[in-house]
């Protein structure tokens, strides 16, 4: 059978290229692997040989040492793939079917997923509601930064592209559809906005630029876009956002030299919890972004939530954090009776409108993240660039085929 070759945490700051079992039908024993999931039989599912796998900021927090996640955890949660092999209870995915793959990993089955809720599936991970590939406290299913990756519950899970051929012409586009173009969709959906829409997104990190380009989708009038990385910052002026360097003074003044009026309707947080202050230098304050949203949001509008924010947090600043226990001004928020919503994105919910979108060129996501796709074996320096504020969503392409 052929081997694997993958993506792995190996500590804080380090990441290698890993040899790994080829995938197989039942969950074996491994780092971060829930012992209740260990022999657990995936008749239902599918493997893949992965045609683009994203670095997500989610995964740059594990790097950081930020989570509790074990060395040796094999990464990655945004996949596309073409199926190689099916297990023999799928019957609707075939061998040779190019998919986008949720990261979130859903049941179909249980209450959640049946309300559309498939970020909370309850049959996945038996630590608590949600699961996810490569990821801490997720259950332990194996990432896809990785050549091949298993993928459960197939014919539930995987969205099969209309045309190969049309959808590897897009590739850079559609590998988005796996996270962060409905996570940020997700964040402004949640946020209110439509048409006509103003909207502060704050971060102009990928998962930002996503929730811009979403915001745009949906209609919004304006689309402002706050952070301290300049680059970024410039690159979502590229694509027609208004921008905020939020060092550079008041947030609702700069807020008023562009819309003439110090709020907005609707708010993004795309940043999550190792926020700090408004300046380079300042010291981490997890609660800034979303005290700072809330100021900013007019009374009555809605936040949208889809940064991360964690319940154990080894390196926080202090031990409240390390539990995920911020000081968020929630008298604030109930004052002007603001609507927020946090936690996964559903992407099944949002993700064959959003690759509709794509087939017919009503949106260019990967121009907005500024895709970049680099080798498997190039990785490591993928994550070290991206810690360093590089403008660019790095994708993976285990097999040479985006160059191709």
């Amino acid at each position: 059978m052929s081997g694997n070759r993958g993506v792995a945490y190996m500590g804080p700051g380090k990441v290698e290229i890993v040899d790994l079992d080829y995938p197989e039908f039942t969950v074996k024993d491994g780092p971060g692997v829930n012992p209740a999931n260990v022999g657990r039989k995936v008749s239902h599912g599918a493997i893949l040989k992965c045609v683009s796998t994203n670095i997500c900021g989610s995964d740059q927090h594990m790097v950081r040492g930020r989570t509790t996640a074990p060395a040796g955890l094999v990464l990655g949660h945004e996949i596309t793939g073409e199926v190689v092999e099916v297990g023999p209870d799928v019957e609707f995915i075939k061998t040779g079917d190019l998919c986008s793959v949720p990261f979130n990993i859903a049941c179909g089955r249980c209450r959640n997923c049946k309300e559309g809720k498939t970020g909370v599936c309850l049959n996945v991970n038996p630590d608590r509601p949600g699961s996810a590939y490569g990821y801490v406290d997720m259950g332990g299913w194996v990432g896809g930064q990785a050549e091949y990756v298993l993928v459960p519950y197939a014919d539930w899970n995987l969205l099969k592209f209309p045309d190969k051929d049309q959808a590897m012409a897009k590739i850079l586009d559609l590998t988005m559809l796996s996270d962060i173009f409905p996570t940020g969709f997700h964040g402004c959906v949640t946020a209110g906005v439509g048409p006509g829409s103003t909207v502060y997104i704050a971060g102009a990190g990928p998962v930002g630029l996503a929730a811009a380009a979403s915001a745009m989708l949906l209609g919004a009038a304006a689309v402002i876009v706050g952070d301290l990385n300049t680059e970024r910052l410039a690159h979502a002026r590229s694509f027609g956002c208004e921008t905020i360097d939020v060092s550079q003074g008041n947030l609702k003044d700069q807020i008023v030299q562009i819309l003439g009026e110090p709020e907005v309707d609707a708010a993004v947080d795309a940043v999550g919890f190792e926020a700090r202050g408004q300046a380079p230098d300042a010291p981490e304050t997890p609660a800034a972004v979303l005290n700072t949203v809330m100021e900013v949001t007019r009374a009555g509008g809605k936040i949208g939530i889809p940064g991360l924010y964690v319940t154990g947090d080894p390196g926080a600043v202090d031990e409240a954090a390390k539990e995920g226990s911020l000081s968020i001004r929630i008298g604030l928020g109930w004052a002007r009776s603001h609507e927020f919503v946090t936690g996964q994105c559903p992407v099944m919910r949002y993700n064959r409108q959003l690759m509709m979108a794509i087939l017919h060129d009503r949106v260019q996501i990967a121009k907005a993240v500024n895709a970049t796709p680099i080798s498997l074996d190039d990785a490591p320096q993928g994550y070290a660039d991206f810690d360093k504020g590089a403008a660019k969503k790095y994708v993976l392409d285990p097999h040479g085929l985006i160059n191709a």
